[in-house]
């Protein structure tokens, strides 16, 4: 019989294998046809021994079933669960509309599969061996299941809309001509992505993908030695939280939790750059015990994202940078040892609302991590962390901070500016210690006081001079100080700040002089 003839019927093509014709009926049926033969060794998918025809079907069938398959069995719905089996030639299901259920484990291919442009209600390929999955645009409304699967040529999925979940659990997928693991720019997934324990030997690219909950890779290991990054996702959108952090092994479909307390766990490592720029996460990025491995020139870049809770509890880079620029953060939730050294920390414009750190985080080692934001003074971090510091009840830190930011700017200073910073710091500390001054006004009068008192004088006359007051020149000396340090005169650009010194000194000399001169009237009357 000719390939078509008597579907409607339900007859069997005369053209079928008999490993076909079992796969024929037993997707009229809705059962699981098993090819498999009970040894794990020889079943692997992946491995290397010969499956002969007796387990082996064609694509074109297949394709055949999907598309225009017959009609179920009275009582029953159509779908094919195909355990086992040996797919020969290129599964090509493009632009097509599948209704059936599709189901497919253990099974090899030999040569890609073709879903472009293809509509689908749910695909499940569990542990299979295909050569590459060319799925751009593809539209399921439920899920797309990949898990265990393994991949010589890579995955695109480039502008793909799966209605429900993405499962790509312990899926090991190696890199297409282009260097790209995962081609997924643009994805849509209505709930999760499930990347657990991936393995993928190329960049992941997620650029402008929307994730609908949550965004998994937890455990997943990311190598890409051919491109610069080993994860490329700007302007990624996650409902809820992204996870580049611990797996529990053994039990690595459970789902997004955290694992128990005891369990063996495999991190989140990445041989690669991150690019996150421009992402916004509805709950939370969790870096929680993770590890990157950069070159110089690489980065952990999340420039511009918006997210509740940023968790930066991995291990520290110990080359390429971390970049924090324009980010906006309301939780940071820190530990002191997970940031870079200095020079490879960059947090220009980054904003947050409250520190947790976990551990021991002393303020002395937080000003270091401000110090370390920026290659050269910029007053935004210190400002930023004093503000946050003081919106927790912590004044005295705040004031220390802001401290810290003067010293760092008079290190920019020329020498006559320095040297007046000098000045204004063992005085009063920039104004943030205004107590120092009635220290020094005590020491200073006390000084003055004792030696204007021993010394010994010519009687005053009308043609004599006033004797010379130490008292009143340590005063005269400490008011301008004081003055310039509590104006905030050292914050103005450098035409202002000479202007205000000038003018002060300037009044200081004027009130000497007029002071003087009173105190000479007085000893003549």
């Amino acid at each position: 019989m000719t390939e078509g003839a008597g579907i409607r019927a339900g007859e069997l093509p005369d053209d079928l294998t008999a490993a076909e014709a079992g796969m024929w009926q037993a997707f009229r049926n809705g059962s699981v046809y098993d090819l498999s033969t009970g040894d794990a060794v020889a079943d692997d998918p992946h491995g290397g021994q010969d499956w002969g025809p007796e387990r082996t079907v064609r694509a074109r069938i297949l394709a055949w079933l999907l598309l225009d398959g017959p009609p179920p069995l009275p009582g029953r719905v159509a779908s094919l669960k195909l355990v086992g089996a040996r797919i020969t030639d290129v599964l090509d299901l493009a632009g097509g509309s599948v209704v059936p259920y599709l189901e497919l484990r253990g099974c090899r291919f030999d040569k890609e599969i073709l879903f472009p442009e293809a509509r689908f209600h749910t695909v499940r390929m569990v542990n299979c061996s295909v050569p590459r999955l060319e799925a751009a645009r593809v539209t399921t409304e439920g899920d797309l299941h990949l898990p265990r699967c393994r991949f010589k040529n890579g995955i695109r999925l480039t502008d793909a809309h799966i209605g429900t979940d993405l499962l790509i659990n312990q899926a090991v997928v190696y890199r297409d001509r282009y260097g790209r693991s995962i081609g997924a720019d643009g994805l849509t997934v209505g709930y999760d992505l499930q990347a657990d324990m991936l393995e993928a030997h190329g960049e992941v690219s997620l650029r402008s993908a929307k994730i609908g909950v949550s965004l998994s890779l937890r455990g997943a290991r990311l190598a890409s030695p051919y491109t610069r990054r080993a994860l490329n996702a700007p302007q990624l959108t996650v409902g809820r939280t992204l996870y580049l952090s611990p797996a529990g092994v053994g039990n690595p479909m459970a789902g997004n939790t955290t694992p128990a307390r005891g369990t063996r766990v495999q991190r989140f490592e990445c041989q690669g750059g991150v690019r996150l720029d421009d992402g916004r996460v509805g709950d939370a990025i969790d870096l929680e015990r993770a590890r990157f491995a950069f070159t110089d020139d690489q980065e952990l870049a999340m420039r511009r994202v918006q997210v509740p809770e940023l968790r930066f509890l991995g291990e520290k880079p110990q080359r390429g940078k971390v970049v924090l620029s324009g980010a906006r953060v309301v939780n940071l939730v820190d530990r002191a040892d997970s940031w870079p050294d200095p020079g490879n920390l960059h947090m220009l414009g980054f904003s947050y609302e409250n520190l947790v750190p976990h551990g021991p985080f002393p303020l002395s080692r937080r000003l270091d991590w401000v110090a370390a934001a920026t290659a050269e003074y910029n007053p935004e971090p210190y400002e930023r962390l004093a503000t946050v510091l003081r919106a927790a009840g912590e004044d005295e830190d705040a004031r220390h901070v802001l401290l810290a930011k003067q010293r760092r700017r008079r290190e920019t200073l020329p020498l006559v500016p320095k040297v007046w910073g000098y000045l204004q710091d063992m005085v009063v500390a920039y104004g943030y210690r205004p107590g120092r001054a009635a220290v020094w006004m005590a020491v200073l009068w006390a000084t003055s006081a004792f030696a204007f008192t021993h010394a010994k004088h010519s009687p005053a006359n009308g043609d004599s001079h006033l004797p010379w007051s130490p008292a009143l020149l340590a005063l005269d000396l400490l008011l301008p100080v004081i003055d310039l340090s509590q104006a905030g005169q050292w914050q103005m650009s450098s035409v202002w700040q000479w202007l205000s010194t000038a003018l002060i000194l300037l009044g200081w000399i004027l009130a000497t002089a007029v002071a003087a001169g009173a105190t000479r009237l007085l000893r003549r009357n």
